[in-house]
């Protein structure tokens, strides 16, 4: 599984106005290419009266599946600029439909690659880019007396403290990367004198803006 990697916060949408010639940009994060299909068709239902309505998806976690689509404009002119712009910008799990209403003026090949270029970057920073970082869940079970130091520890420690659970004992879940995990097991085996019991409980991903 991939530990780390950028794709957009979840949704967004553009409009830019080139030679009279509206771009509506739509993106969205989608993780299997049923999804990606999925939201094409919903754009291009939603703007059937459009011109075009052109396409681009980039998913998992080497770009194993990736597509663009023209929809009638030239040939590499649209599609293919639009999943440029992803690869460039390293995003992952991610498909964008850029939608054309002619305004009657002819961009030319080098006009149309520039346009579709530019509303795929402006829908990215429409939906804004986020870092996303696999982390383990960690359960750390201490003995009452231990509980000033190890929470007044960890408070100022870079990992993020998710609860503290009071039962017989105190029980505090915490996020660490899993590259940081055998670390974070001897600080904390150090700071309790092998007192405190450290399990992983999960693997779930963080999210930080990019």
């Amino acid at each position: 599984m991939r530990g780390d990697y950028f794709t957009i916060k979840g949704y967004g949408e553009n409009e830019l106005i080139i030679q009279k010639s509206r771009f509506l940009t739509y993106i969205k994060r989608a993780e299997t290419e049923e999804e990606a299909l999925e939201f094409i068709q919903e754009i291009k239902k939603q703007h059937h009266t459009a011109t075009h309505n052109c396409s681009a998806y980039l998913i998992g976690e080497h770009d194993q599946i990736q597509k663009a689509n023209d929809d009638g404009e030239p040939s590499g002119t649209a599609g293919v600029p639009m999943l440029e712009v992803l690869k460039k910008q390293g995003l992952k799990d991610i498909v964008v439909v850029v939608t054309r209403y002619f305004g009657g003026i002819k961009l030319g090949g080098g006009g149309l690659i520039r346009a579709y270029g530019r509303a795929t970057s402006e829908g990215i920073a429409a939906a804004g880019v986020v870092h996303r970082k696999l982390h383990e869940l960690m359960k750390v079970t201490i003995d009452y007396t231990w509980l000033g130091k190890v929470e007044n520890e960890v408070r100022q420690s870079p990992y993020p403290l998710k609860e503290i659970s009071y039962t017989d004992g105190v029980d505090l879940f915490l996020y660490v990367p899993v590259a940081e995990v055998e670390e974070f097991t001897s600080w904390m085996t150090e700071m309790t004198n092998g007192q405190a019991s450290i399990l992983s409980v999960s693997s779930e991903f963080l999210e930080t803006d990019s």
